[in-house]
């Protein structure tokens, strides 16, 4: 298919990015020896899992059904359905009617309490008695490297993830043989290193105990100012100092600028302060990370960006426009605030600097859109979901494939 045929709003994922990126991670994982698994809470577009497949030994779950998810698409092309491939899940508490499905179709399995484990002691213990499954409990190093983002930050004050220091025995109970800790965001090489420094003296005895550590997630390893020789440099020091297998599980990083989100102007609004811009795509339900975090996504063309809730200041009137007028002449560019159709007040985007004001009918497009978007949109307002697009790398005219294309039924089958 062709670009202009496509539907807006549409996710497009990049395949050439996302093998940029997976590049990356292999170079990594070659040079050290660590292991590094897709994060499906980031990104579970499972029509590019064979691809992913070819070059990460598995993935991490955050429960069942993300679990089953891997357990049927995560393989290369050609293996079997089901093929072995590290299935790992980690959840702050089970349903006990999951268990035995989660214990059946996953390599790795993390307790986030004593008590978890113990409670599910009698259905976990007779598959890693057999060899069929290994256990870890999350801990929580209690050190801080985030600033400013509390709801992304396990080790906030009053956090329920992971257990501190003075709740674990001496001895880890039997059967654990492994440990995780899973404490940054969007972060690099140094604050991982400083975490880990933290671990090794808060549960230092624990570390020749065991034989296999996951050091989470969060981690910009693709990102093109990440230190990944400082990265190999740790991750070998810590592997013959310990003898440790060890695990990483970005999310991020494997589809890191990897994807866009297209959109069309729909109107133009005259408001108090700039001209707002309704476009087809919603911050609330197609990119909710641009609300709950909140950040401003980047926009194709863009000269400058402000939060969706700042003013846009003395110099957004700046310019020479017209009254109304299509901004050709407006000097070095001119303010819009971009907004959804949805009915919520604040279902604003971003309020960005473009060259000229866009005409009714033309498509902007949004990047950054692969991560922490398909996996958490949503249909509020009845909004139609983005369709799912596949940009192969093959430089054709028609290398874009529409992976999925939703409707009304999609939207229809969450409700009664």
């Amino acid at each position: 298919m062709k670009y202009e045929q496509l539907n807006t709003p549409s996710y497009i994922v990049q395949e050439k990015a996302l093998l940029k990126n997976l590049n990356i991670l292999k170079d990594v994982s070659d040079s050290t020896g660590c292991k590094i698994l897709l994060a499906e809470k980031a990104f579970s577009m499972y029509r590019v899992y064979p691809l992913i497949a070819r070059y990460l030994v598995g993935t991490t779950a955050s429960g069942l059904f993300e679990a089953k998810l891997s357990y049927e698409e995560f393989r290369t092309d050609g293996e079997p359905v089901k093929a072995v491939k590290e299935n790992h899940v980690f959840e702050p508490a089970y349903k006990p009617d999951e268990m035995k499905e989660i214990c059946s179709i996953c390599t790795h399995l993390y307790f986030n309490s004593i008590a978890q484990l113990e409670a599910h002691r009698s259905i976990w213990e007779p598959y890693q008695k057999a060899g069929k499954i290994k256990v870890a409990l999350r801990i929580n190093p209690e050190f801080s490297t985030q600033e400013g983002h509390a709801i992304y930050d396990p080790c906030s004050p009053g956090s329920r993830l992971g257990i501190r220091r003075e709740s674990l025995p001496e001895k880890l109970p039997e059967g654990v043989t492994g440990l995780h800790f899973h404490t940054l965001c969007e972060q690099g090489a140094e604050p991982l290193i400083d975490t880990f420094r933290s671990v090794e003296k808060t549960f230092g005895s624990y570390l020749d105990k065991i034989s296999w550590i996951n050091m989470g997630g969060g981690h910009h390893i693709s990102k093109a100012d990440y230190d990944t020789e400082k990265l190999k440099s740790f991750l070998n020091e810590t592997k013959e100092k310990y003898g440790l297998e060890i695990y990483l599980e970005p999310g991020e990083a494997i589809a890191l600028d990897a994807g866009t989100l297209i959109t069309r102007v729909l109107d133009r609004v005259e408001t108090s302060d700039i001209p707002t811009f309704i476009l087809d795509a919603s911050a609330a339900c197609h990119m909710p990370d641009v609300l709950e975090m909140p950040y401003t996504p980047p926009l194709f063309g863009s000269l400058d960006s402000r939060g969706s809730s700042d003013a846009p200041g003395a110099d957004a009137a700046d310019g020479d426009a017209d009254e109304g007028g299509s901004g050709q002449n407006a000097g070095d560019g001119v303010w819009v605030r971009l907004a959804s159709r949805t009915c919520l007040a604040g279902d604003v985007i971003g309020i960005y600097k473009l060259p000229s004001y866009p005409a009714i009918g033309d498509i902007l497009t949004f990047g950054d859109m692969a991560i922490y978007s398909m996996v958490k949109n949503n249909t509020f307002n009845g909004m139609a979901l983005p369709d799912i697009v596949l940009e192969h790398a093959e430089d054709t005219e028609d290398r874009f494939e529409i992976v999925k294309h939703f409707g009304y039924e999609d939207f229809k089958m969450r409700l009664s």
